[in-house]
């Protein structure tokens, strides 16, 4: 019977080796792998008490010609695609994490919102969108009559 001494040290480091080959594609991958996928930008919708509906979306470092919004009976479609800059190189990269390529979002607007009046800012990273309700769903003050 053949005793064999364990060296956890060199097991650890042979571990470390092979899960940095099998993740190296992961991080180096083709400009095709990390352009063809789509990806999801984070939005919040809020009512800001000024009675409209408020959609923010973060479309960090796009064009504002990179970014397309409609609004079709009460269906709002956010589309845009990010690119991977083109000054560096696949073989420059180090890391790559953040995702591009194209996306879409769409989104259902209750009856409530004046889809004749919607608008949109850019600035910043972060797409405003600005959505009015109608005159007839805003609030109305009714003064009470006393009666004597």
């Amino acid at each position: 019977m053949t005793i064999v001494r364990w060296d956890s040290l060199r097991h650890v480091a042979a571990q470390q080796e092979r899960m940095s080959r099998m993740l190296e594609g992961f991080y180096r991958g083709s400009q095709e792998d990390l352009t063809g996928g789509a990806w999801v930008p984070a939005v919040d919708i809020y009512s800001n008490g000024q009675h409209e509906l408020v959609l923010k979306a973060e479309l960090p470092d796009m064009k504002e010609e990179a970014i397309t919004l409609t609004v079709e009976g009460h269906t709002l479609t956010l589309r845009g695609e990010r690119k991977l800059d083109t000054d560096v190189t696949e073989e420059q990269f180090q890391r790559i994490e953040r995702s591009y390529g194209s996306f879409t979002r769409t989104f259902t607007l209750p009856q409530t919102v004046d889809v004749g009046i919607v608008s949109a800012e850019y600035k910043t990273g972060m797409l405003t969108v600005r959505l009015p309700l109608r005159e007839e769903a805003k609030p109305k003050r009714i003064k009470v009559q006393v009666a004597a």
